[in-house]
């Protein structure tokens, strides 16, 4: 039976709200796991601080240690998705794979990051939660054989319930699985991103209580000049960003290099981290406690510089080194510092500045999440829903802003997009690169070109442009060689006068004389950065060995149509059995 237009939406929004429920459910469950874990690894303490702190040494080192070494097999032989932060693979699967995320992984991802995070492990429980959330979302469309469409959205609804059940931030969930899961604002199905949202941060507050993750005290911003200092702590947040990015990877990089067997290497990280957490134990764990220090002014200028380094030293070395964990929650410590940096030195600087130190630990960790992610409204709405005031917002734009634009310019990619790059994955503006590459210009391009010849008068030219098919031509010399292209474009000027100067104006003078052109073997991501370069419709293909020689022309309705289909038939390759139909709304 086919159910109607109004039916499926309603079942489909149904479908968000279980989504947003289990998802809740997840990030509820990934959080007891580690305070359990938490509870039987260290010593008894108030918060996760204060259980390190009352850990003797050779604890500190031990433990890191063991925690490596018992999931480095399953990373390296079981589930290598399980290394680093999550939220590449949830991408990728939404951009590549229609939505499809490997059922295992949602057993999996939380007791490989739950163990490392019990352990101390500088890393967050965000990206494992949106992992989580997605796969979850992503199972359940599986199971009820939805369309790849619905399933990419079921995927992004568990992965803005993750991030909204974590931190208590619906808009901030939301915007978390537009901005980076699905990379574009779909319409449609925003509803039923914020309803899984919503109902996610409704769950978690009735188990968690309408408390913040950090205890924030009053946003205070007194005058407008301070914007100049959330402009540089922007600038110092980009900078930290970039080099935090390239650390983990060069480090990742490093690792790999390394004699010994792969699943050694997290125990070898373990116990790196373990060093670091001797210097300096405000390091390991998630860091929301060291936050908390510096939101309540109880940490000095030179302690945070060491917390920036050996922090920024801890997560390369867990990341790099295959550990399982998120980056989220150490881009909010380090933001921190660098904003207690900022304030305390600027209070030296200038006694009499009368700064708040807390408001540059809040605009400071929204900046370095904005660097790292290149996701700066996620950002903002992250910051402003941990604060519940309108005025940081101008401040956190500031800063966001100006982070994201220095990451973006100086090197280009988040930290979820450089990794993807290195698998040999690049995925922008909506197109799967590696899959333009697969497609060359000689395959599509169209042999039957309008051609036009220098010296035809305007008369000839119009009667050429009323018969054609083609808004364009190009135009040869006497000798067949490309000297220009005239589209109706190009034309526009001369219609008024062609009765007075159709026989005097020749393709010649109208032409466009510098063309930009592509040869046959050249594939279609570098044909369709030229065409959208210069928003063109088509470019001639000329020969390699004689470039001025035209093989045919390429449009660019040709390459988009040619995607597309190379795009269904990777779908239709890639789409897994699955060993229920549900006669769902599929038509």
């Amino acid at each position: 039976m086919r159910l109607s237009e109004t039916t499926q939406e309603i079942l489909f929004l149904f479908f968000a709200l279980l989504i947003g429920c289990l998802a809740a459910g997840g990030a509820l469950a990934f959080r007891a796991l580690i305070e359990v874990g938490q509870w039987l690894f260290w010593p008894p303490g108030v918060h996760f601080l204060e259980k390190v702190l009352h850990a003797p040494w050779w604890w500190k080192l031990l433990l890191p240690t063991l925690a490596g070494l018992a999931i480095g097999p399953v990373i390296v032989y079981l589930a290598p998705q399980v290394r680093g932060p999550g939220v590449p693979e949830v991408i990728e699967a939404a951009a590549l794979r229609d939505g499809y995320i490997a059922p295992r992984i949602t057993l999996l991802k939380p007791l490989c990051t739950g163990l490392i995070i019990s352990a101390g492990g500088s890393v967050g429980r965000e990206g494992p939660v949106v992992h989580i959330g997605s796969a979850l979302g992503s199972t359940l469309a599986q199971v009820f054989r939805l369309k790849p469409e619905q399933t990419r959205i079921c995927l992004a609804c568990g992965a803005a319930a993750g991030i909204a059940a974590t931190f208590n931030a619906p808009f901030a969930g939301t915007m978390f699985a537009v901005e980076i899961i699905l990379a574009d604002l779909q319409i449609a199905y925003l509803s039923h991103i914020v309803l899984a949202a919503v109902v996610a941060t409704v769950i978690s507050r009735q188990f968690l209580g309408d408390f913040p993750t950090v205890m924030v005290p009053h946003f205070a911003f007194d005058h407008p000049g301070e914007l100049l200092l959330h402009l540089i702590l922007g600038v110092m947040a980009g900078l930290v960003a970039l080099l935090f990015i390239r650390g983990i990877f060069a480090t990742d990089t490093l690792v790999g290099k390394l004699p010994g067997p792969a699943w050694l290497k997290p125990a070898g990280g373990g116990f790196l981290l373990g060093l670091l957490g001797l210097v300096s134990p405000y390091v390991l764990g998630v860091g929301y406690d060291s936050i908390n220090l510096m939101l309540a002014g109880e940490i000095a200028l030179k302690l945070s510089l060491v917390i920036l380094g050996i922090k920024l030293l801890a997560t390369m070395v867990c990341l790099g080194s295959g550990m399982s964990g998120g980056i989220f929650a150490p881009s909010l410590v380090v933001g921190a510092t660098l904003g207690t940096i900022l304030a305390l030195t600027s209070q030296m600087l200038v006694p009499h500045l009368s700064l708040h130190p807390a408001d540059y630990v809040l605009v400071g960790m929204g900046a370095m999440v904005s660097g790292t992610t290149l996701a700066p409204i996620t950002a903002i709405l992250t910051i402003f829903e941990l604060t519940n005031t309108y005025r940081i917002i101008v401040p956190a734009m500031v800063a966001c802003i100006a982070s994201m634009l220095v990451v973006r310019y100086l090197y280009g990619y988040s930290i979820y997009e450089t990794k993807m790059l290195r698998k040999g994955v690049n995925i922008v503006r909506g197109h799967e690169v590696n899959l333009l590459r697969s497609l060359k210009v000689e395959d599509h391009l169209r042999t039957d070109t309008a051609v036009l010849h220098e010296n035809m008068p305007l008369h000839e030219i119009l009667s050429r442009a009323e018969a054609s098919h083609y808004p364009f031509f190009v135009v040869l010399n006497d000798h067949e060689d490309l000297e220009g292209v005239l589209s109706l474009w190009d034309l526009r000027h001369a219609l008024p006068y062609a009765e007075e100067l159709g026989q005097l104006v020749v393709a010649s003078e109208l032409m466009t004389k510098e063309v930009v052109t592509v040869f046959p073997y050249d594939n279609f991501e570098t044909a369709l950065n030229k065409l959208e370069g210069h928003n063109f419709s088509y470019l001639p293909v000329v020969l390699p060995w004689a470039p001025r020689k035209v093989a045919g022309i390429l449009r660019i309705d040709d390459v988009l149509s040619a995607y597309n289909q190379k795009v269904l038939k990777e779908s239709m390759l890639r789409r897994p059995w699955q060993p229920f139909k549900f006669p769902f709304w599929r038509k």
